[in-house]
């Protein structure tokens, strides 16, 4: 990213120290957006910016969300849900209101499309077998897919990236690049002089413009975090060793991790990490989203292993959201309209 956009990112998410007090939430931000979550009980929806959530059930005429499963993979693409649950993929074309089975994939644990869904709409699902690809009509509902196709990816699939058309996969068996979308894949990170540590890798982000500069972040078992700024060839050691990271995000010069001891962001690549933990005390940090970057990235949304957390100055305060999820372990967050994939992500 240029040193102009930095800068700018970097004053909209300091501002919140200014504050002593908790950030306030008296009104929705934006009413007219969708929060989705994830949880092992299911499918919650949100209207009115994560203040209440509702169990989304589907009505039974259409197909019924009442035995989904655990839900670890939602994406909204306008009006159309997509849905990865332990039971299957579900398909809805009105927000949620009507589902239809679409496969019996699954159980998903990551799920990603194009980022240019009306040119290509392939859909990409991961699953504790490796990763499944489906057919170009998946959003057509005139032609529904019945089953996903196999790819050369292995392993449990924790993250998936596809800045295009390179597709990278964090999986149990290591990370994947693929440069043809999927039809051929080969493990990176093994040149021995720089080697990614070899484990389970649980996390990953790319730059947003990785094709010219192939900057990414991994986590790696209880390893903590690796870099690499050359496609993933040669990795280096970026700090958190001994935590086990869920999710890494990139917005603008900070990169946030998620992981077993809470929520922390570095704003050097790693040689300093601080614990955002002001009101989130003993809570594992699962999942971290920011609805409305880069255009508003103070403003996030936390999942955690109890309930969901939010903040309005970039993560150095908390507050619990209550309700419905409360208690609840959240597997997965999403949101309609999608944050921009291209302007929210860093680089090296």
């Amino acid at each position: 990213m240029t040193r102009a956009a930095a800068i700018v990112t970097a004053a909209a998410l300091a501002a919140g120290p200014a504050r002593a007090q908790a950030p306030s939430r008296q009104a929705p931000v934006v009413t007219s957006l969708t929060l989705f979550a994830g949880t092992a009980q299911g499918l919650y929806r949100s209207r009115d910016w994560g203040a209440s959530f509702e169990r989304v059930a589907g009505q039974r005429a259409g197909g019924s969300l009442e035995s989904v499963g655990a839900v670890a993979c939602i994406l909204p693409v306008g009006p159309q849900v997509v849905l990865g649950s332990a039971s299957g993929v579900y398909y809805s074309t009105d927000f949620g209101e009507t589902w239809k089975r679409v496969a019996e994939s699954g159980p998903c644990t990551a799920l990603i499309g194009s980022r240019y869904p009306l040119a290509d709409r392939t859909l990409f699902l991961g699953t504790p077998q490796g990763l499944q690809r489906a057919p170009l009509d998946l959003y057509a509902p005139e032609d529904m897919p019945r089953a996903f196709l196999p790819t050369p990816v292995p392993g449990r699939v924790a993250r998936i990236e596809w800045p295009g058309p390179q597709l990278l996969v964090a999986t149990s068996s290591g990370l994947y690049l693929s440069e043809d979308s999927g039809s051929t894949a080969g493990r990176v990170g093994t040149d021995p002089t720089a080697p990614l540590p070899a484990g389970d890798v649980t996390a990953l982000v790319v730059s947003a413009f990785f094709a010219v500069d192939p900057a990414l972040v991994v986590g790696v078992g209880s390893e903590g975090v690796f870099r690499s700024a050359d496609g993933g060839r040669r990795f280096a050691h970026a700090g958190l060793r001994g935590r086990r990271v869920h999710d890494l995000v990139w917005l603008g010069p900070f990169l946030y991790a998620s992981t077993d001891a809470g929520l922390f962001r570095t704003e050097d690549l790693g040689r300093s990490w601080t614990l955002l933990a002001e009101g989130m005390r003993d809570r594992e940090a699962r999942r971290l989203l920011f609805p409305l970057a880069p255009a508003s990235g103070a403003e996030a949304f936390l999942g955690t292993d109890r309930g969901i957390y939010w903040t309005g100055d970039g993560g150095l305060n908390w507050r619990a959201l209550g309700g419905a999820l409360a208690e609840q372990e959240i597997l997965a967050l999403a949101t309609f309209p999608q944050p921009d994939p291209v302007r929210r992500r860093g680089g090296r």
